[in-house]
């Protein structure tokens, strides 16, 4: 919760929001300069801008933000177009979002072999849909959507499914990806630097054009999309609590995904016109952060995005509210577990009252020393609760969640934190917390400049909501004249009864819409063929980009402490931030208590402090610390500003040291162990990729069901636990450090860290044996519309030798959209929303490796789904031309990957665990090189086929075909409870 806090607070405030400076602000050191490049390009600067923006705009009007980060020879890519879900025709809402998805479909010369046969069907198919559309006969509809189907699989004779993303992936992009909100579509690629020429035509002729190709086989895409929101009762409760601040304006009355009645019946008309309108260059912003030369990369955005054609824009008028005078309820229900959360409307970004809101927000919940991580979260009185901000370009709001302990409703927990928004109107914070927000705040920037996707994402979020970057430079320095009066005053005035509350209750969600199986015929993919415009793609050269390896022996410096302890570092030159860890080579393996003691310290407090004092006491010095045990190491980490290291970690000491026992703390701690019990299994999530994989992985004898039982927590002594955690310095351990003043460091250590002469060896450790797999189908019944299943495979021992190969077979079989399994299931069958498969590396020399696949689809496609699956998995298809761009995806990102700062350390400490003393990229690079299908074709013959898997599925019975997956082998209804050895409800007591 804390990380995400400081995540959200950089990018929702130091980022997403600004504030109009006034001309005092702007004397102060921000104001913004018009200058002119080497080429002649005028740009736009901020004084004192740590990142460096230069802002271009062209003679069309294209927005383009570039900043400089030489960490890597990538360059993170945005291109945002200031339309969203807020613009869509109240008759074709969702429209938006399915654009987004088509813009991935190619041009008249991407993804088409014969655009003037091609363009012949899908005019037909743009008609028969406006037909479809029209008729109220549901006879007749379904006789035009067979018709539509027909016509779409001879259209598809002329296309070639996904050559957007080929050449992407043939670039060595990464993180290739859209998303739609309610004032913008942003479309994602990470690239290679070398490769930003073939990015920017390739872009250019994306966004010269729309063709709707492939269309009723992406519309189903989005239709499992709709599906899985509904199975997402955190999204319902997000658009319910929406529904209830807005009830008139679309924020609350349009879903970006749409209705289900208008994705059933969409307008082609409709789309290529939305097109037209907002998908102009003066309507659109191109961000690139990374490693380029400014004035040669604006030159080469010119010459391609410049030559679009400017068009008048006029975004619509949208509805605007009235105050809200009283409190709203809503409610929505699911199975999973319950909460409530609290909304209030606040004004637009960009206002004086966003700065204020964000204050209150911080001031209530900033992960260490607000008010309700004091008040709540820290003396257990809910299971968790915390506070969050969005700015929006109309409206934002301030939005309250929180999920109740065992025993408390949900009314109970609404009024515990309106109790600590009524602690605010009062004043009842420390005089000191505005200023320590302010250095919190600064804290999380620091760290998320060095990030060139974060930087990249500030910047569109500024084109999208208008915003001036001066403004978001000097933004918390304007956060810094806000007084503790100012912020009573505001509070009083703002949080009245005029908020809207959702509850998200247990049970049957009465308005799911039941979405049926189509049947689509399967499109022809044409793998075995290309356009034009790919294949003189794929001649263009770009300067080879070489890679570079890590010699890890001379990358990571070793010193010792006065004591003899191993301190490995690794020095930050980026800025004054540090982090440290104190390792020890042992876990919850090793002792079964570990893990209960150090989540205990986290409520304990000493014979100097108590727990909300030490808090306080971190949160005044920028320093975050956690103790936390895994399996099988233990970490005490430190981090923070520099110089505030010393007393930092003199005070964590103090608390490893002085912890005191309190039984009160320790019942409410047990209590909230055994609700988040109860809550983890109402997670699908959970249930599938945690307690079935782990049941298909080792049966019964596995690390998560090594639990302890509720009566055994209640036996346990609480002094033996804190002792537990006090006993955690007496055993071998070792240190890393990142940062600055290396010296300074050691000394703190020197000072304050202090252990015994002769350290403990470990205790032994627990050893979980990996089961053969084969022959089993693991099914939890549960209330959802979709259904998911996982395959897993045990495979040979982890050998060094498969590393390249698999991560070759990866990229061209199962990872990514371009990929075999993508294609088959999705593009060609429509069968699935997600699927993919991977052959996974061990984590440790000593364990196997596994075939893995999943696929999330309806209920009615999963028969037909698992036999598009199975099949590839017994017949790997092979087609050259993929496997060739696979192959040069595979080098190009091992090129363009580059391991810096603390990432040194922690990848060396990877390669360790498997073995391996030195970079092993350089031996995979090589060995990908020389390559060839029949390499690929062995690897899958001997680690691929003909293997026996464990199948675990979570659906709604009512809805799975059982029969179907008799056929995958032994059916096996699994209990909850027994997955995950919690034990049965009745056995829970306290």
């Amino acid at each position: 919760m804390k990380h995400l806090k400081l995540l959200l607070a950089c990018t929702l405030v130091a980022f997403m929001s600004s504030c109009k400076e006034n001309a005092e602000t702007t004397k102060a050191g921000f104001a913004s300069h018009l200058q002119n490049d080497a080429k002649g390009y005028s740009y736009e600067t901020v004084d004192n801008d740590p990142t460096g923006l230069r802002l271009y705009t062209l003679d069309n009007g294209l927005k383009v933000y570039l900043s400089q980060n030489k960490d890597e020879p990538k360059i993170q890519t945005y291109i945002a177009v200031r339309a969203g879900s807020n613009y869509d025709p109240k008759e074709s809402t969702g429209l938006a979002h399915y654009l987004e998805h088509m813009v991935f479909k190619g041009t008249s010369k991407v993804g088409s072999i014969d655009w003037e046969k091609e363009k012949g069907y899908l005019e037909q198919i743009a008609q028969l849909y406006e037909e479809h559309r029209a008729e109220q006969d549901p006879e007749k509809r379904l006789e035009l959507y067979r018709k539509i189907d027909e016509v779409s699989l001879e259209a598809s004779n002329y296309s070639v499914a996904n050559e957007y993303d080929k050449m992407m992936t043939s670039l060595g992009a990464t993180g290739t990806n859209a998303h739609t909100w309610f004032e913008e579509t942003v479309y994602k690629n990470k690239i290679p630097a070398n490769e930003l020429d073939k990015w920017l035509s390739l872009e250019e002729e994306r966004f010269s054009e729309l063709v709707l190709r492939l269309f009723h086989t992406e519309l189903e895409a989005v239709f499992e999309e709709f599906n899985r929101g509904q199975d997402n009762d955190f999204r319902k409760r997000y658009a319910s609590m929406l529904e209830g601040l807005f009830p008139t304006h679309p924020y609350g009355q349009q879903k970006t995904i749409g209705t289900a009645a208008h994705l059933k019946a969409p307008s082609l008309i409709d789309i290529n016109n939305y097109f037209d309108k907002y998908y102009v260059p003066n309507n659109m912003a191109m961000v690139l952060v990374g490693d380029f030369n400014f004035d040669e990369t604006i030159e080469k955005v010119a010459n391609t995005f410049g030559k679009l054609e400017r068009k008048d824009v006029d975004h619509p008028v949208l509805p605007k509210e009235t105050p809200l005078t009283e409190v709203v309820t809503t409610e929505v229900f699911g199975p999973t577990a319950e909460s409530v959360s609290i909304a209030f409307r606040t004004e637009a970004v960009n206002t004086q009252e966003e700065k204020l809101v964000q204050m209150c927000d911080m001031i209530l919940a900033n992960g260490n020393a607000g008010l309700i991580d004091l008040n709540l979260n820290q003396k257990q009185l809910v299971q968790n609760a915390g506070c969050s901000t969005t700015f929006l370009n109309d409206y934002g709001y301030h939005a309250f969640t929180g999920s109740p302990k065992e025993g408390q409703s949900l009314d109970e927990v609404k009024s515990l934190i309106l109790e600590q928004i009524q602690l605010l109107k009062e004043g009842e914070f420390e005089d000191w917390m505005i200023e320590a927000v302010v250095n919190d705040l600064k804290k999380s920037q620091l760290q998320q400049y060095e990030n060139s996707t974060a930087v990249a994402s500030a910047y569109y979020d500024a084109f999208i909501h208008r915003v001036d970057w001066k403004d978001k430079v000097a933004y918390l320095d304007a956060l810094k004249k806000i007084t503790k009066e100012e912020v009573v005053a505001f509070a009083n005035n703002f949080y009245k009864d005029n908020y809207v509350v959702t509850y998200k209750r247990k049970g049957e969600d009465k308005n799911i819409v039941k979405v049926s199986n189509p049947g689509i015929t399967p499109v022809n993919l044409n793998r075995d063929k290309a356009s034009e415009y790919i294949t003189e793609f794929n001649k263009i050269e770009s300067k080879p980009l070489a890679p570079e390896y890590v010699d890890y022996a001379s990358a990571i410096k070793e010193t010792t402490t006065n004591n003899g302890l191993k301190v490995s570092y690794i020095k930050n030159e980026s800025n004054d931030l540090f982090d440290m860890n104190i390792i020890f080579d042992m876990g919850r393996d090793n002792n079964k208590k570990l893990g209960l003691a150090v989540g205990y310290l986290e409520y304990l407090g000493t014979d100097k402090y108590s727990n909300e004092d030490l808090k306080k006491e971190f949160y005044k010095l920028g320093i975050n610390y956690y103790v936390s045990a895994g399996g099988d190491q233990t970490y005490i980490g430190l981090s923070g500003l520099k110089e505030n290291l010393p007393k930092g970690l003199e005070l964590l000491e103090h608390l490893l040291d002085n912890a005191v026992p309190d039984s009160e703390a320790y019942t409410k701690y047990v209590a909230s162990i055994v609700k988040s019990r109860q809550n983890n299994k109402t997670s699908k999530a959970s249930i599938l990729r945690s307690g079935l994989m782990n049941y298909a992985k080792y049966g019964e004898n596995s690390r998560l069901r090594n639990i302890y039982t509720v009566a055994e927590m209640n036996e346990m002594n609480v002094q033996e636990l804190v002792d537990i955690t006090k006993g955690i310095k007496d055993f071998k351990q070792r240190v890393f450090y990142y940062g600055k003043d290396v010296d300074a460091a050691i000394t703190a250590l020197n000072d304050h860290h202090t252990v015994k002469e002769t350290l403990n060896d470990y205790p032994a450790a627990t050893v979980y044996t990996e089961q053969e797999t084969g022959g089993n189908v693991y099914f939890v019944d549960y209330d959802m519309v979709q259904s998911e299943m996982m395959f897993l495979a045990k495979g040979a021992p982890f050998s060094p030798e498969n590393m390249a190969v698999s991560t070759l077979f990866n990229t061209y079989f199962g990872s990514g959209l371009s990929s075999i399994v993508f294609q088959e299931i999705r593009e060609s069958k429509s069968l699935a929303y997600s699927a993919w498969s991977n052959y996974s590396t061990a984590r440790k020399k000593e364990d196997s490796n596994y075939v893995m696949a999943y696929i999330g689809t309806q209920a009615n496609k999963m028969p037909q789904a698992v036999d598009a699956m199975m099949g590839l998995m017994s017949d790997m298809p092979e087609a050259q031309e993929q496997f060739e761009a696979a192959k040069t995806a595979a080098l190009k990102k091992l090129a363009a990957q580059r391991i810096t700062k603390s990432n040194v350390f922690w990848t060396y400490e990877s390669l360790q665990r498997l073995g391996i003393k030195e970079d092993n990229r350089e031996a995979m690079y090589n060995a990908i090189k020389e390559m060839k299908m029949e390499d690929l074709r062995t690897f899958f013959n001997e680690n691929i086929k003909g293997q026996e898997y464990n199948v675990m599925v979570v659906g709604n019975k009512k809805d799975v075909d059982m029969g179907a997956l008799e056929q995958l082998g032994k059916v096996q209804e699994m209990d909850v409870d027994y997955l995950f050895n919690y034990g049965k409800v009745e056995d829970v007591k306290m």
